[in-house]
């Protein structure tokens, strides 16, 4: 792509005829260069199976094609027709409780069924015929947010693929026995025909089956995936994706899915009410950004409020800019919202929209124009990469066993303690990557682990000699504690970086709800505690109180040519957590800008510089270039005005 993709979900089946030429026409007054196209439309186009209309579908591919607007054609299969659930109602969606979903929305559907995955294979395999080679089609768009309402279904269409999936995996099930430990409670299986879905059951259900269903579920849905883009790959050579929905959808590994689509996109809605929503919308890029390997889309974002929040909070002046800037600084290379036209029925009518129920003469409508005028002046930003020398892990089966029952503690929440310490840094003005815990991490000066309950054998190993190499790694506590099927590590907490850290855990200690500890660093803690023992490791700062007073609370090991931290308790920004970070960073020689007030946002993308003022207040930061949107030109102090975003291009 040599400019930023532009625009939105376009569902030109609402609307009479004579809304789509003015659609299009302000779809070139905004500068809309792609549009996402029958994502919802299966009932419409096959109104009854086998039977077709392409008559709608035909007319706005060649209307936006004619006015040089792109297409980002979906497949439909997200939401199936009434007449595919009544000819085979085996494939509704059965919860964890064991009720049958009735109709009325979409993904009501087991993504298992062989029913649905042969007339999923066949819309598609008419659709790519069809348009497969138009030159309209530059993206093909497949479903719509897999796992978004369907992540698990427990029918025995689920079961069965379930238990062929452990077979294909263990080959024996005296393998799988032994992975799971099953020989507690005396849980053992005989054969794989033997072993049920996770759904609704007495408390304590096996964590290895649960992470192997989790696994599963993931699993399944990339097999759709893979199962539509075969199908398109036959008859078009567009590249295909399907919206991610990042950090947010905590059951879709998407470092598996990673490699199979052809571009990573990512739908990324603000979480209105949280006060730091600016930081939120960040870590979404940076590990969407890490997910790609590279640049990346926005699929859906919204140019206000969203209907689906408890309280929906309408955008503030300058924010929709601000929020779509930020996507880019931190690698996105196409901006796209749901939905282009506010919708007049359904359940997404109270959504914002590029056009919104009021039309254009509305502060939404000159945002999305004036947005669009500033992509088209940030061109040479296309292709550009992000560069890191902070990396934050992240794995999303740790997040799943992290918070599976009889933890000891219901606090321990696998996000709270990556938000923290990625809000930290973004507040020190820090860009990080997110990396998996086996990934190559060579290229970081600083490894940060908030949250690494889960670490196999591989992990520890690629932890250890990244610090024996010259490394510098950061641990939060409950991290190493257990295999990938959450077997506890031989020997003393935390086996997997024991010898990593220089220390051993002799014993936990969850604090109660809302109870905090004082360290003799003038630091506090909270949420967790535990009786740390050195072994090769000195102390940082103690305990001054509770359980564990006196006993080592952050420590330091040095480890070959490098460094590894731990914190034994839950550090905030405010009590001892930025020092540690500040600490760790001067040790490992990350650079970090001065000068710059802590809600100005600075992101250094290729030959551009992104400062955005999340303040309200008229801020001067230190710097030199010309800045991309405007072209005027700063040599040492450049202004970013309240609420206001300035690229300084490289002079």
């Amino acid at each position: 792509m040599q400019t930023i993709r532009y625009g939105g979900d376009y569902n030109p089946e609402q609307w009479p005829e004579e809304i789509w030429r003015e659609d299009v026409r302000l779809m070139r007054e905004a500068g809309v260069n792609l549009v996402s196209l029958g994502v919802f439309n299966w009932g419409i186009i096959e109104p009854a199976p086998g039977e077709y209309d392409w008559s709608g579908l035909d007319e706005i591919v060649e209307l936006l094609h004619g006015n040089g607007i792109g297409v980002n054609l979906g497949t439909p299969t997200s939401s199936p027709p009434a007449w595919l659930r009544q000819a085979h109602p085996e494939i509704r969606l059965v919860d964890a409780e064991g009720r049958t979903l009735a109709g009325g929305s979409r993904h009501g559907v087991c993504p298992s069924h062989p029913a649905y995955r042969d007339a999923c294979a066949s819309i598609v395999e008419q659709l790519a015929q069809r348009y497969g080679k138009h030159p309209a089609v530059e993206l093909w768009h497949v479903h719509n947010e897999y796992g978004w309402a369907n992540v698990e279904c427990y029918c025995e269409a689920s079961t069965a693929a379930f238990q062929g999936w452990l077979a294909e995996k263990y080959g024996d099930v005296d393998r799988l026995n032994d992975a799971w430990g099953t020989a507690f409670w005396g849980l053992v299986y005989r054969s794989f025909d033997q072993i049920e879905a996770p759904a609704v059951a007495p408390p304590g259900v096996n964590p290895a089956l649960q992470l192997d269903w989790k696994r599963f579920s993931n699993d399944e849905h990339i097999a759709n995936y893979r199962l539509q883009r075969e199908v398109i790959a036959r008859h078009s050579p567009a590249p295909a994706t399907t919206n991610f929905m990042i950090p947010n959808c905590e059951g879709m590994d998407y470092w598996r899915w990673a490699g199979t689509v052809d571009v990573v996109s990512n739908n990324h809605y603000l979480i209105a009410e949280r006060e730091d929503h600016q930081i939120e919308l960040s870590m979404s890029a940076d590990l969407t950004r890490a997910v790609a390997g590279g640049p990346w889309m926005i699929m859906e974002h919204s140019t206000s409020a969203v209907n689906w929040q408890p309280r929906n909070i309408a955008k503030t002046p300058g924010e929709l800019r601000r929020n779509s800037l930020a996507h880019v600084a931190r690698g996105a290379d196409g901006l796209m919202f749901f939905q282009w036209r506010a919708s007049r029925a359904g359940a997404e009518k109270f959504h914002s929209a590029m056009v919104p129920h009021g039309g254009t003469d509305t502060g939404v409508w000159r945002d999305v124009a004036a947005l669009g005028n500033d992509l088209k002046q940030l061109s040479s930003v296309v292709g550009s990469e992000v560069a890191a020398d902070v990396a934050v892990l992240w794995d999303w089966e740790s997040w799943w066993a992290l918070e599976l029952e009889w933890r000891p503690s219901a606090d321990l929440k696998y996000r709270e303690r990556v938000e923290a310490y990625y809000a930290a840094l973004w507040r020190q003005h820090v860009t990080v990557d997110f990396a998996h815990p086996e990934a190559d991490l060579s290229g970081y000066r600083l490894v940060v682990a908030p949250s690494s309950y889960v670490l196999t054998d591989a992990a520890s190993k690629n932890l250890r000699g990244y610090v024996e190499n010259g490394g510098h790694l950061v641990v939060s506590y409950f991290s190493g504690i257990v295999d990938e099927h959450d077997t506890v590590h031989p020997g003393a907490h935390p086996g997997a970086l024991r010898e990593t850290l220089g220390l051993w855990i002799e014993e936990f200690h969850p604090l109660h709800e809302n109870e905090t500890l004082e360290l003799d660093s003038g630091a506090a803690g909270r949420i967790w505690s535990e009786h740390v023992r050195l072994d090769g490791a000195e102390a940082v700062a103690r305990f001054a109180a509770g359980p564990d007073q006196g006993r080592p609370a952050l420590t330091r090991h040095d480890l070959g040519r490098g460094t590894a931290w731990y914190a034994a308790t839950a550090l905030d920004e405010s009590s001892g957590l930025n020092e540690l970070l500040a600490t760790a960073m001067d040790t490992a020689g990350v650079e970090r800008p001065q000068g710059i007030p802590e809600n100005v946002e600075v992101v250094r993308r290729g030959a551009h510089r992104f400062l955005i003022n999340h303040t309200g207040q008229d801020v001067q930061v230190p710097g030199s270039g010309v800045n991309a949107l405007d072209g005027t030109a700063y040599d040492g102090r450049v202004p970013v005005p309240a609420g206001e975003v300035v690229v300084l291009a490289d002079a």
